[in-house]
C-alpha cells in the first residue's frame, strides 16, 4: 500500500439512515451493521449527521443527565429508564442525530482523517463523493488498526 492511501483502503460501504426514520428501526440497522453508528441523510440524500451508540443513550436518558457529574444518586435500573422512555423508539432519528458536519471529502488525505479522529469525538467518519453524497464510512477502530500495522511494520 503506497503512502496516503489508508482512507481508500478502509472505506466501508454501509447502509444510511434517513432523518425521518424511527429510532427503533435505526437501532436495528446499526446492530445488524456491526458498526457503532451510521450516517444519517436528509430527504435530498445529503449528509444530515450521524446516529449511533452515544445518540441512543442521549435519546434514552433525559437531557439533564448530560449536565450531571454523577448519576449515583438516581436509583433507576436501566430497564426502568427504557420502560419510561419507550416512546423514543418512534421518534425520528433526526431528533437525536449528531448534526456536527464531520465528514471526509473524496480528496481528503490520511492526515486530515487522523486530525478528524483526534479532534472530534466520533467513532465513524462518513466519506462523501464528489456530489456530497455518502459513499461509505471509515471507522476509528479500522483506522487505528491500520496505523498500528504501519507503525509495527517499521520495526
Amino acid at each position: 500500500m503506497s503512502p496516503d492511501t489508508l482512507k481508500r483502503a478502509l472505506v466501508r460501504q454501509v447502509p444510511v439512515l434517513r432523518s425521518e426514520q424511527e429510532v427503533g428501526d435505526a437501532v436495528r440497522e446499526i446492530v445488524e451493521s456491526g458498526l457503532p453508528a451510521l450516517p444519517v441523510v436528509d430527504g435530498a440524500k445529503a449528509l444530515y449527521g450521524v446516529f449511533g451508540e452515544r445518540e441512543l443513550i442521549g435519546a434514552l436518558f433525559p437531557g439533564y443527565f448530560q449536565e450531571l457529574r454523577s448519576a449515583r444518586f438516581i436509583p433507576h435500573s436501566i430497564d426502568e429508564v427504557i420502560e419510561q422512555r419507550l416512546e423514543c423508539r418512534h421518534d425520528p432519528v433526526g431528533k437525536y442525530a449528531n448534526t456536527e458536519q464531520v465528514a471526509a471529502g473524496p480528496d481528503w488525505s490520511d492526515a486530515q482523517l487522523a486530525e478528524t479522529f483526534l479532534h472530534h469525538r466520533v467513532l465513524i467518519v462518513p466519506v462523501l463523493d464528489e456530489r456530497g453524497r455518502v459513499h461509505g464510512v471509515v471507522t476509528r477502530s479500522d483506522f487505528f488498526k491500520a496505523l498500528g500495522e504501519r507503525l509495527t511494520q517499521r520495526e
